[in-house]
């Protein structure tokens, strides 16, 4: 039983779209899977709510709540995404205090750099708090190709230390901003973009479970 959570005080970073993305990617893999969602937009159950995929779901949004609830889910699931809210607030910290891996989403841009930081710290304040857990890793999302912006973000996520950055980089389509208002994943997209972004997410979530594992 693992739980994966996807964190970041910035909005708009790809929390949500990387948590279904996640949770259709190991169903696939035919792993029990169960998406708790933990943002007050609740984009990730009002998406999985119409999928045809049935991934199971619910809407846990208090400290408290969230700190009972994740133990019940996992004694049956084999993976829990929890798709956590646009703040650093109590329920991020309750999230923390029941993962295995946070993983957060950046956006190359210098606002999204220090949120990740922020974040990261913390991911460090819960470490200390349960001596270990949870793992910590960042990859780049939305960048575009050959810009020098990608290049800087992935020269400074590498300095933040004790921070897994993946080698693996989500970069900006079309596409993928599509899948949620299309109720839908890359996978099941048709076109060149949708598969090379299908491409791109299938070793990100390679390199996530072999951190687990």
């Amino acid at each position: 039983m693992t739980v994966i959570a996807v964190i970041n005080q910035k909005g708009g970073c790809g929390k949500s779209t990387t948590s279904v993305h996640l949770a259709y990617w190991l169903s696939k893999k035919g792993k029990t899977t169960f998406v708790v969602d933990a943002d007050a937009q609740q984009s990730s159950s009002v998406w999985l709510n119409s999928m045809e995929s049935q991934i199971p779901f619910e809407v846990v949004q208090s400290p408290d709540n969230l700190l009972e609830k994740l133990p019940e889910l996992d004694q049956d699931y084999e993976y829990l995404i929890v798709d956590g809210p646009a703040s650093l607030s109590e329920v991020t910290r309750a999230v923390l205090f029941r993962s295995d891996l946070a993983l957060v989403p950046c956006q190359p841009t210098g606002l999204d750099l220090r949120s990740a930081s922020d974040s990261v710290r913390l991911i460090k304040q819960a470490q200390s708090v349960r001596n270990g857990p949870p793992k910590a890793a960042i990859f780049l999302s939305r960048a575009v190709k050959g810009t020098k912006l990608k290049d800087e973000a992935i020269s400074l996520l590498t300095k933040i230390p004790e921070t897994k950055l993946l080698s693996t980089v989500i970069h900006q389509k079309q596409v993928i901003a599509d899948t949620s208002g299309q109720l839908t994943t890359v996978w099941n997209t048709p076109g060149r973009s949708a598969t090379e972004s299908a491409r791109e997410f299938d070793k990100l979530f390679q390199e996530v479970f072999n951190l687990l594992t």
